[in-house]
């Protein structure tokens, strides 16, 4: 037990060094249970019509604010106070603003999708009305493109109203729980492919295309909730795992004029992953993808009542797989398109006509990140890449000959950018690994016209606690690539002393850990671990985002096997620091991270002494369908790589201390992974911790909860590195 100083100890201590009365130190309440740090932020933008002004979400108003001038706003918009109990959680325009969308009570059902209570309000009189009834909660509600009517779902059925005469039409009549859903779409469509609104409006508001997913064949997920009732709660959901069935998936046309339904033959490929009209009131763009995911395919249908099978304009072939993503812009002539595509190598953008011809625009060996929209009068088109290296994001614009490449951002780290309506200004979101967020205001052609945000108080409060530089560094792994890392020394670093390493990885595909950017939480957790004298490191393996197409990929049939591999080699290096104990190397991952983290204490056994493992898949038979088929085929054809690299078949090999955390209402990761690793740890007689956080789902969260996992994590970090 540590002896607690003397009161006159303390005085004397205080008064001889300022320093230490200068210097706060960090812990896990202040973190995750104050809002101390908290970082301010500009919420819920929307360019308004005239692309000269903007408006944002402050507490309960809408407000009016210029580009050219955000000192004060220029009107309030809508003032939430005098809605009778009505609390704004976001809001939409209608085509010429003079109506708003509000959603409100927005409560969340999986990890993008909710319900909410929405209501029309008319800006000029101030009168809002529910947009359904008063008792509904709705999902996915827009207006039409004129702005006259609004679309949803409730209850699994898609409908629109008619606000002129208040008319409310349903257009689908089977949708039911855990069987047919109209226009939203099932759990692994929304949690792989991240779309949940599954229905558009055509350009002029004449028609409506869905998707169809009829999930009653798929197999049942039953999870226990626990609710200081007699019995537990039983909630079951549709779950398709690998190599099992996927929801009966048709795509839909509906003709507000005659209210008839048309399917459209789509062909024999599993996904439809993306929908889009054309600037054509009858022309709509899919993307459909094989079960393999190798396969993209582009196709246009025309409305007709036949339903004929949509003609394919485009297509993206892989020998491993393809990504789906929304870069997916149609420009102006009404002939072509802007897309990304990996084919050269690196993620780069084309045109693609509707005629089949492509012209690659970009080019390098680099990757574009994002599109971020077009200029169609003065030719530019405008992205987000990772020209600089994979940790940094910058913005850039390019003419559509691929000439004329002007990187807009001045700031090196990670910057993104939201657009006006006519492209004339952007506002940009720009932060790095040791400073938050900063926004400003740019006209086009990049020059900073205002800052929005440059959370001033927060640095001043960061200043004042002992916090070390995160630095960037690379690291060779199994192969002899650099690796992207990161590195926090302990404050008051002595190269002569030895320090204890705590590796916190993910290294999945769709991840990095190691970039330019602010962390929030986890830069003070990291911190923290400092400041209690650790070295606290994260390496980007082989598998992760924007090196290009083959590092990426790389890891196909295989999943966790180079990754383990390099971070095998990686801690084998870090032990050579002459600053570092090589006894004392510890792991910490959540999700991917927290199976990384278990084949890091079975596979490599002899270099990690400690491993927290939250939320991980154990073996990939358990995981759903669409992600761990996208990257390993099916158990069927690929056996031996989901048994080769599953934790749960090597737990023979664990020798250092290991700690499972998982959510008992985990309806992403499910808890089945933890149970069964627990089966096979016991068969091995291995010692291990555990801890089970009650109804939480994969993010463990809500009131004390982070505060408990990561008091329980740094006790558990202090007591075995």
């Amino acid at each position: 037990m540590k002896k607690a100083l003397s009161p006159l100890l303390l005085v004397f201590l205080t008064a001889s060094n300022p320093v230490i009365s200068q210097e706060k130190q960090l812990t896990n309440d202040i973190i995750w249970a104050s809002r101390e740090f908290s970082a301010d932020y500009v919420y819920s933008v929307s360019s308004m019509n005239d692309g000269e002004h903007f408006s944002a979400l402050e507490k309960d108003k809408i407000v009016k604010y210029s580009y050219t001038d955000f000192g004060t706003p220029v009107s309030t918009i809508l003032d939430g106070s005098k809605l009778k109990d009505i609390t704004i959680d976001n809001y939409f325009f209608n085509a010429d603003e003079t109506k708003m969308l509000l959603a409100t009570e927005v409560k969340s059902i999986y990890r993008r999708s909710f319900t909410a209570k929405y209501y029309v309000v008319d800006l000029k009189s101030g009168e809002a009305e529910a947009l359904y009834n008063k008792e509904s909660k709705e999902m996915l509600a827009e207006f039409s493109p004129d702005g006259s009517k609004v679309a949803f779902v409730y209850e699994n059925n898609l409908f629109y109203k008619d606000l002129k005469s208040g008319s409310v039409t349903q257009i689908t009549s089977d949708g039911s729980t855990n069987g047919a859903i109209n226009g939203s779409t099932d759990w692994v469509y929304e949690e792989e492919f991240s779309l949940t609104k599954a229905w558009e409006w055509s350009p002029k508001g004449t028609k409506i295309a869905f998707l169809k997913f009829d999930e009653s064949e798929v197999k049942d997920f039953t999870m226990d909730y626990y609710r200081n009732e007699i019995y537990p709660v039983q909630y079951t959901f549709k779950y398709p795992k690998a190599g099992e069935d996927n929801s009966k998936l048709s795509l839909n046309m509906y003709n507000l004029e005659d209210a008839k339904t048309v399917e459209i033959e789509r062909g024999p490929f599993e996904y439809v992953p993306r929908m889009k009209w054309t600037k054509d009131d009858n022309k709509l763009v899919y993307l459909s993808l094989n079960r393999h995911q190798n396969n993209l395919v582009y196709a246009i249908a025309e409305y007709d009542e036949t339903g004929k099978k949509g003609a394919i304009i485009h297509q993206d072939e892989s020998k491993t797989y393809v990504d789906v993503d929304d870069n997916l812009i149609f420009l102006d002539d009404g002939e072509s398109f802007l897309r990304t595509s990996e084919r050269d190598g690196f993620n780069h953008i084309y045109q693609v006509g509707l005629d089949g011809k492509t012209t690659q625009i970009t080019k390098g060996d680099w990757d574009v990140v994002e599109l971020k929209g077009v200029n169609s009068k003065k030719g530019l088109v405008y992205y987000v890449s990772a020209e600089e290296g994979a940790i940094y994001k910058a913005l850039y614009s390019i003419k559509f000959d691929g000439s004329s490449k002007t990187k807009l951002s001045e700031l090196k780290g990670t910057n993104d950018a939201m657009f006006s309506q006519g492209m004339k200004y952007y506002i940009n979101y720009y932060s790095n690994a040791n400073e938050p967020a900063r926004i400003s205001v740019h006209n086009a052609k990049g020059k900073e016209l205002d800052v929005l945000v440059d959370n001033k108080d927060l640095k001043k409060k960061l200043s004042e606690y002992n916090l070390a530089k995160k630095e960037f560094i690379t690291v060779k792994g199994h192969a002899g690539d650099e690796l992207n890392a990161f590195i926090v020394k302990p404050p008051n670093f002595d190269e002569s002393k030895k320090y204890p390493v705590y590796f916190n990885i993910y290294n999945g595909p769709g991840h990095n850990t190691v970039t330019d950017s602010w962390s929030g939480a986890n830069f003070h957790y990291h911190q923290l671990l400092a400041q209690e004298g650790y070295i606290v490191v994260s390496v980007d393996t082989r598998g992760t985002m924007y090196r290009g197409a083959d590092f990426k990929k790389s890891t196909y049939l295989q999943l966790g096997k180079l990754e383990t591999e390099d971070m095998i080699a990686c801690a084998k290096e870090v032990q050579k620091w002459k600053f570092v104990d090589p006894d004392r190397i510890g792991v910490m991952g959540w999700s991917y991270g927290g199976y990384m983290t278990s084949l890091c204490m079975t596979k490599g056994a002899d270099v990690f002494k400690m491993g927290i493992a939250v939320a991980p898949v154990t073996n990939w038979k358990w995981y759903d369908n669409i992600y761990t088929e996208r990257f390993m085929r099916t158990p069927a054809e690929n056996n031996d790589g989901y048994e080769d690299n599953s934790p749960i078949n090597h737990v023979s090999k664990m020798k250092g201390k290991y700690l499972l955390v998982h959510g008992s209402g985990d309806d992403n990761v499910h808890v089945q992974n933890t149970m069964e690793m627990v089966d096979a740890l016991v068969k091995e007689n291995k010692d291990f911790d555990m801890f089970i956080y009650t109804n939480k789902t994969h993010g463990i969260y809500g009131g004390y909860t982070r505060l408990h996992l990561f008091n329980k994590m740094l006790t558990f970090t202090k007591a075995n590195l």
